[in-house]
């Protein structure tokens, strides 16, 4: 059936309307801040109205100031200039008033300021001006305006009666705006409290961190760093064990004494017990001087052995005899030697586990775990990511000489998101990625690596079936278990943990051909 109203101007209309204020209001949706959406909004009025020139202004309540926000068609110069009182100018009068204002010329109207200057050199008595108020529960907070070409055909009462309806959109956008404001203001005040009351009882300097789980970790250091008591720091790699241990150190009463850091799993097996130890001229080729090791440079401070798990079983023996008697020999030398310091290790490794596989002395175990500390993963402190990020963001603006304002929202909705595998070393790496990228002050969602990006923002949304999905992640299996074993199938079904009639079926059911892996000898 043919449609007769294809030709209606009226329809036509209000079809256009209904496609503005749907985009309008899917811009809206992208973020909270207001900043981030604005003037794609403008861009909208003007490309769907034909408008010449807009602006958006907010009225600031301290100041008693109308400012342009947004604006379409005018310069970064024009804008600054574009400042009101209420009651001053056709913009003024609708902040005051709180009703529209429609202007046929602007050449007309003695109200109109042309504070700006974008209407210099041209006919005014061929633009109309258009403004409306923005209100949140009947208080006025900004206003909406518009220039077009004065068209007596055009119904001016329309283009306002439009120009409400989006402007009641932005007012709602800009409630959601104070009100996140609101709330952020909120959560300052709460993590200055916190921050005030971690002072009060312990809180390391160089720890960026005020959620429940580092709270306890403080609580932990706090009780520990005026002792000498030996101390375990367990958690993943990237959490900042080295950081606990730093700040165990310089709380306590050896603050002003040697702090000597050994990498255990950085060290070959052949050097690792000079290192600790030392060594006497001759003792080896190339010894060709005698040598103090890192415990007799720790002497009387601390000494920190990361990566603890990782000591061979002979080196083991040697550091259960220091702990429990204080002294050593140096590698080729008969002389003990006495310290006294204080041994904190960390680790990532699981030692009760490698105590039952036999690779790690259990008496030594007992001797470096009287007080351990965890220290949790990044992902199980997620409110500490934005004080993190922040804190990131400053050190590498300035190591870079780069100004960065803010992170965006979007972007930190996807660094909540991520587990964080890396932890907070991940989490410092992509900041300072980002803070390179960064062009215009801002730390936006695309700054980020692509492991952060979600499948909504990188447009990789899977529409596959979960079965689908299993059996496409199963054939892959199989494909790296055959070429790990050279097309032998019972080698294959062993390295998969099933059977050969089952890797059998299997590849009957993908269309398989192991052959193809094999290798001529």
């Amino acid at each position: 059936m043919e449609n007769h109203n294809n030709g209606d101007p009226k329809i036509k209309r209000e079809v256009q309307e209904l496609l503005l204020l749907f985009e309008i209001s899917h811009t809206l949706d992208r973020s909270l801040d207001l900043r981030d959406v604005v003037g794609p909004v403008l861009e909208l009025i003007a490309k769907h109205m034909g408008m010449l020139r807009g602006t958006l202004t907010l009225l600031n309540r301290q100041s008693g100031e109308i400012f342009i926000e947004a604006a379409h068609g005018l310069s970064e110069s024009q804008k600054i200039r574009g400042r009101y009182r209420p009651g001053e100018g056709v913009i003024g009068q609708v902040v005051k008033t709180g009703t529209p204002a429609v202007v046929p010329h602007i050449s007309d109207e003695p109200l109109f300021l042309d504070r700006t200057g974008a209407r210099k050199g041209m006919k005014k008595e061929d633009i109309s001006f258009l403004c409306v108020p923005i209100k949140i529960e009947n208080e006025v907070v900004g206003t909406l305006s518009a220039d077009r070409l004065f068209d007596a055909e055009v119904a001016l009462e329309e283009d306002v009666r439009l120009l409400s309806i989006i402007a009641s959109m932005i007012a709602q956008a800009v409630r959601l705006r104070q009100s996140a404001q609101e709330e952020r203001h909120r959560l300052l005040e709460e993590n200055e409290r916190l921050q005030h009351e971690l002072k009060e009882r312990f809180r390391p300097s160089n720890i960026v961190g005020n959620s429940k789980a580092m709270r306890m970790v403080y609580d932990l250091m706090a009780q520990v760093s005026k002792s000498d008591t030996t101390v375990l720091i367990r958690g993943e790699s990237g959490t900042g064990k080295e950081l606990v241990a730093h700040a165990i150190h310089f709380n306590s009463l050896r603050s002003t004494k040697p702090f000597i850091k050994v990498n255990c799993g950085a060290l070959p097996e052949s050097v690792v017990e000079s290192e600790l130890f030392g060594h006497e001229k001759g003792a080896f080729t190339g010894a060709i001087a005698t040598r103090k090791g890192r415990f007799e440079l720790a002497h009387s401070g601390t000494i920190f052995l990361d990566e603890i798990g990782d000591l061979s079983p002979t080196t083991q023996i040697k550091l259960l005899r220091v702990l429990q008697e204080k002294e050593f020999e140096r590698v080729g030398g008969s002389a003990t030697i006495k310290v006294d310091v204080r041994v904190i290790t960390a680790t990532n490794r699981d030692l009760e586990q490698l105590i039952a596989e036999g690779q790690f002395r259990q008496d030594l175990y007992y001797r470096l775990n009287v007080f351990p500390i965890h220290v949790p993963p990044l992902r199980e402190r997620k409110t500490d990511i934005p004080l993190l990020a922040d804190h990131f963001v400053e050190k590498y603006s300035k190591a870079n000489h780069k100004t960065i304002r803010r992170i965006s929202t979007p972007a930190i909705d996807m660094l909540m998101s991520y587990h964080w595998p890396g932890n907070v070393r991940e989490l410092e790496n992509c900041m300072e990625r980002a803070v390179l990228l960064s062009s215009d002050h801002v730390i936006h969602g695309h700054h980020l690596p692509p492991t952060l990006q979600t499948a909504e923002a990188s447009d990789t949304i899977h529409s596959g079936t979960l079965d689908g999905t299993l059996e496409n992640i199963e054939r892959d299996l199989i494909l790296d278990a055959l070429k790990a074993a050279r097309g032998n199938k019972a080698k294959a079904a062993r390295a998969l943990g099933i059977t050969e009639r089952i890797m059998g079926l299997r590849v009957r059911k993908h269309g398989i051909n192991p052959r193809r892996f094999r290798t001529s000898a």
